[in-house]
């Protein structure tokens, strides 16, 4: 697999949509505190910095595990950069330092010091993938409450300035492209894994995680409106029975336990909104009952709405909302079959029998142990 001038200009675009994302956050906060709005303010904040602290965690320790294995010792600047939440940017620059020689100049492999040679391409699309793996992290864990409170606000007050706007907009950008971006990063970067080709197979892919996440966070948004109590104690037994989940697959993604059962803890959030294979298994029967709850919990949303309407909810809103609720989760499904019948990259591969003891091919690397799908 190569590392193209059109993979170098996503990988520019990538970081674009980041810094827009965090430029947006942070002059949204800044507008609810000048406007006095300081709940508003403060949860804008807190979405921001949990989402921020726990990518700079996972960032850290993967350089410190990189060093490790290249034999080196951890550098303090390295700390002190993701202490100044600089880890994802330092990661961008290494990444697209290497990235421009690689797709501009030609380089051809090279020898290190143990003459082993070493793919610079394979170096570019695992450091990518890296930084893709981040992104879907800070998406889940900051994107996506940002989405749902903007909602809110935005539906509370019947009108919203323009950075709220932008920030809503801005949001469902940066869930859309990290969740794509992730997806293709990850098979390019995992030899036996078979890529995601051509524009049909990813924007089905796009448009089922993107219609079952905007069908889902409207749904949360009017129970936020029904009663706050119910909608929290909802999102938090969500996350526990994920957490759950991810403990009972017994993941194995990090190297030590700390941050083990932080990705974990992730793992959970992401479920709350999403379905993702977090063992690399089979797991039809899994997705069909986690979208059979959703579909449930949907519905019970919608008619409990409609028997107790809330007098705060502006009622004009209530028909498009319902209107574009169904009609997104009925989309989300369709792109989910076809893109699963049809279109997944595993689709014509027979099930292979297990491995012998000694005959694992896969290539050592952390990306081998991501969520995927």
């Amino acid at each position: 697999m190569k590392y193209t001038k059109l993979h170098f200009m996503l990988s520019v675009l990538g970081i674009i949509i980041y810094i827009t994302d965090l430029i947006v956050d942070i002059w949204v906060s800044v507008r609810f505190f000048y406007e006095g709005r300081n709940v508003f303010g403060i949860l804008t904040v807190t979405f921001m910095l949990f989402g921020t602290l726990v990518v700079q965690c996972f960032s850290y320790s993967w350089f410190k595990a990189d060093l490790k294995k290249a034999g080196q010792e951890s550098q303090h600047c390295f700390l002190l950069l993701h202490c100044l939440q600089g880890g994802v940017f330092t990661r961008y620059w290494f990444a697209l330092k290497k990235g421009y020689h690689v797709a501009f100049k030609n380089i051809s492999k090279t020898d290190n010091f143990i003459e082993e040679q070493i793919d610079p391409h394979k170096e570019v699309i695992d450091r990518m993938t890296d930084l893709s793996m981040l992104r879907l992290f800070e998406t889940y864990l900051e994107g996506c409450p940002q989405f749902v409170l903007q909602l809110y606000i935005f539906l509370e007050h019947g009108q919203a300035n323009f950075s709220q706007y932008a920030a809503i907009m801005v949001s469902c950008c940066a869930i859309s492209w990290s969740t794509l971006d992730y997806q293709v990063a990850l098979r390019k970067s995992l030899s036996d894994k078979n890529l995601l080709k051509g524009s049909c197979p990813k924007f089905t892919y796009l448009f089922y995680k993107l219609f079952t996440l905007l069908s889902w966070m409207l749904s949360i948004v009017l129970l936020l409106f029904l009663n706050v109590k119910i909608a929290l104690f909802l999102l938090l037994f969500l996350w526990f029975l994920g957490l759950l989940w991810a403990f009972k697959k017994q993941t194995q993604f990090c190297a030590s336990v700390s941050m083990e059962f932080l990705y974990r803890v992730v793992v959970g959030f992401i479920l709350i909104f999403t379905f993702f294979n977090i063992k690399g298994q089979n797991t039809r029967c899994p997705m069909f009952c986690y979208y059979i709850v959703r579909v449930l919990a949907t519905v019970g949303i919608l008619v409990v709405f409609w028997v107790s309407p809330v007098s705060v909810f502006n009622s004009d809103y209530f028909m498009p909302i319902s209107i574009t609720i169904v009609l997104s989760l009925v989309l989300g499904i369709i792109f989910l079959i076809v893109y699963y019948g049809t279109l997944h990259p595993n689709r014509k591969e027979e099930t292979k029998p297990d491995e012998i003891d000694g005959k694992m091919s896969q290539e050592d690397c952390r990306m081998k142990y991501f969520i995927m799908d």
